[in-house]
């Protein structure tokens, strides 16, 4: 069953940096032992058109766009993966190496941390870290 819940998520690339937050309305619910919560991109992303889902188990998350941006981006502990990030303005090979993943997720929400480096089209990007909360309305 589709709970309301409001949904914020901060994003912060290296030490000194200024942290770059969205916290917007979405759903959040259960499925096959799995939580979901999903949310519409905002222009302030520069994502509007994209519908952002957060498939979350217990020491994995992944990260689906759907819309004017396309990706799939996946995050465990000690992972090293590569995605496409298809965006209006080309397309951009993303390669992620998760260092730190803590997840405190149940029926009412909770917390995501991530810690990764990322590489974007050979581009090294500082360690980055992506904070996740979920609030059930």
């Amino acid at each position: 069953m589709n709970k309301k819940a409001v949904i914020s998520v901060t994003s912060v690339q290296g030490e000194d940096k200024e942290p770059v937050s969205v916290v917007t309305p979405g759903d959040f619910y259960i499925k096959d032992e799995t939580y979901y919560a999903r949310y519409k991109e905002t222009e302030i992303s520069g994502m509007s058109g994209t519908i952002t889902t957060l498939k979350i188990k217990k020491d994995e998350l992944v990260l689906i766009r759907k819309g004017t941006t396309n990706a799939k981006m996946e995050f465990s502990e000690d992972l090293k993966s590569v995605s496409m990030y298809d965006t209006p303005y080309g397309t951009l090979q993303i390669k992620t190496d998760t260092k730190y993943i803590k997840i405190d997720v149940d029926e009412n929400g909770g917390d995501v941390v991530i810690k990764y480096n990322m590489d974007i089209s050979g581009q090294k990007v500082p360690m980055t870290t992506l904070e996740i909360n979920i609030k059930v309305c």
